[in-house]
């Protein structure tokens, strides 16, 4: 099927039209530029902002959305990464410099979910999500630790990149996967049954069965650019028809449909690290590219952060 391109989306597959992709904005709105490497952007609805990380300033920087003001949410942050919402709202984020999973609670202060795994000290947790059963899911790859550009330089204590699951009632802290050159963004599917995890040292998207106890099966692989060149997976997201939305460096933002199909892209115009949705209608995406924030306003809409969407898709990985 012919291609079809405009200012910022390109079509490769009619479903990319039929389901509304390109129904929005024409360009990319930059709300803030400046950063050294920015990453990890969650919309607290409650505040109506963007909270982000620029980790080799180590700063969490916040957008508001009735002003436009972009303001320093934290300094000295542990050169965070990836931040996401919890079942009650509050902020889960992932310090690559400290080694850990932390929550701010609802009066400001911070909570250790996770720092160590049978003894050893994490390499530099990346992302998280949480599922609805309150359980935080994150990755582990060693991006924090290589250099002491976006975290501390040190040995790995436990050797490899896994993603953890750490239980809501006891706070342990479980492997549930290992096969990874480095675990990058993980999100579950709209139903929960599956989860998907973007390998960025592999450069594919791997997609693993959810079994009710939080164990995980087969990972095969769900999505592999080789034939796009400059794409590198980092984070993912769901819109609520179940279409895949990824982050995909020098390629912009990937668009897979729910069977694996690359449907479309939206080009931007620096390295795409990170995407979230947010906004009153959840149809607002926010991209983290290398030194800006930018926004689409979409014809689609996304699932929450803090559970599946109020439609809840079949997933066929």
């Amino acid at each position: 099927m012919a291609r079809e391109r405009h200012a910022l989306y390109e079509k490769f597959d009619d479903r990319f039209r039929t389901g509304r992709c390109m129904n929005g904005d024409d360009a990319a709105e930059v709300l803030f530029t400046g950063c050294r490497w920015a990453e990890g952007p969650v919309y607290v609805p409650a505040w109506r902002q963007v909270v982000w990380s620029d980790i080799p300033n180590d700063r969490m920087l916040r957008w508001d959305e009735e002003t436009g003001a972009v303001s320093v949410f934290r300094r000295d942050a542990g050169h965070t990464n990836g931040n996401t919402l919890d079942r009650e709202g509050r902020l889960i984020t992932c310090e690559q410099g400290n080694r850990r999973v932390t929550r701010t609670e609802h009066d400001g202060s911070l909570t250790v979910l996770a720092d160590r795994w049978q003894g050893r000290r994490l390499n530099s947790p990346n992302d998280a999500t949480v599922r609805s059963d309150g359980s935080v899911w994150f990755s582990d790859p060693d991006f924090g630790i290589t250099s002491d550009y976006e975290g501390h330089r040190a040995e790995s204590e436990i050797g490899a990149g896994n993603v953890y699951r750490i239980d809501p009632a006891t706070g342990d802290v479980r492997l549930v996967a290992d096969c990874f050159g480095a675990p990058n963004g993980l999100v579950f599917s709209p139903d929960e049954k599956r989860l998907l995890v973007s390998d960025t040292r592999a450069n594919v998207i791997r997609v693993f069965d959810v079994h009710d106890d939080g164990t995980l099966s087969d990972g095969e692989v769900f999505a592999d650019p080789t034939s796009r060149e400059g794409a590198r997976f980092d984070n993912l997201r769901f819109d609520d028809e179940g279409r895949l939305w990824a982050a995909a460096m020098d390629d912009g933002v990937h668009c897979y449909d729910p069977d694996g199909t690359l449907i479309g892209r939206l080009d931007i115009p620096e390295r795409v690290a990170n995407i979230a949705w947010g906004g009153v209608k959840r149809n607002r995406l926010f991209v983290t590219a290398e030194t800006s924030l930018y926004s689409i306003v979409m014809g689609v809409t996304g699932t929450h952060p803090t559970g599946p969407g109020r439609r809840r898709v079949p997933y066929a990985g």
